[in-house]
This record gives C-alpha cells, sequence and structure tokens, in this order.
C-alpha cells in the first residue's frame, strides 16, 4: 500500500503526493517518515483521485508534467468538487519557468516548489506549507466570527 505513517498523532496530517516519477515520490515519503503524518502517494491523476476520495488530506503537492490527466487538469478535477475545495494545493515540478508559474498562480494554486530538491529541502517545504495552511485556516476562521 502506498502509505507511510510517522509517529502516532491524534491530529496527523494527511499529505496526498502525486507524481508519475517514483524516485520524487519515494524521497518525499522517506523524508516525512520519523514526522507524524501520514503520506499517501499516487502515481498518476486517476489514482490520485480515486485517493482523494477513500482519505481527505490536509495538503496535496502534485507534479505538473503527468500523462494522461496533467496537474493542472488534476487540480481543476479536485477544485470543482464542494468537499475538496479548501485543501491547499501546491504544484510541484521541473518546469522552471514563467509560464508554469503564472498558470499555477492563475488558476489558484497554494505554491510552486521546484524539482530536483533533496530529502530536507522537500521536508522543511511540506512541514512549512502544513503550518502555514493551519495558521491560514485558523485566521479565516478568526475573521468569519
Amino acid at each position: 500500500m502506498d502509505m507511510t505513517k510517522g509517529k502516532s498523532n491524534s491530529k496527523s496530517k494527511t499529505v496526498l503526493l502525486i507524481d508519475d516519477e517514483t524516485q520524487w515520490l519515494d524521497l518525499i515519503r522517506e523524508a516525512l517518515a520519523g514526522e507524524a503524518y501520514t503520506v499517501i502517494t499516487a502515481s498518476s491523476g486517476e489514482s490520485a483521485l480515486k485517493k482523494l476520495h477513500r482519505k481527505k488530506p490536509d495538503l496535496i503537492v502534485s507534479d505538473v508534467r503527468m500523462p494522461e490527466i496533467n496537474g493542472f487538469d488534476l487540480f481543476e478535477k479536485v477544485k470543482s468538487d464542494p468537499k475538496f475545495q479548501k485543501i491547499p494545493y501546491v504544484f510541484m515540478s521541473s518546469i522552471d519557468d514563467f509560464d508554469a508559474r503564472k498558470t499555477a498562480r492563475e488558476l489558484g494554486a497554494d505554491d510552486y516548489l521546484e524539482k530536483p530538491f533533496d530529502a530536507e529541502g522537500i521536508k522543511h517545504a511540506v512541514l512549512n506549507l502544513l503550518v502555514r495552511f493551519r495558521e491560514g485556516a485558523r485566521r479565516s476562521t478568526r475573521q468569519v466570527r
């Protein structure tokens, strides 16, 4: 099964990682293995959609270039479902060009990570994203009241 569980924690966060290149999934899963996060991986957009319906993640990190459903199309499918609209969505790609970043920003992505990255770099990025989005959710909750 494509899951790695870190330290047990009742408030454990779930991260859904999507990339057709398994070495990136393995690197990220290994980097987060010691943390209190559940990591779910998918090697395609179709697989990601199935896993998304089984377990709602707290963060989605998706590659841009994938066969069948690319990251941008997957983003639109995920965000078109009201159950998943508020899940932070981050793109990761080796595409370091203005157009890809611009498209991600225009779609409403929460961030854009560039490959290649090392284990410590991606661990730091994912942990910071989870903290940032958790704090953002608290602020938005306070604003509603």
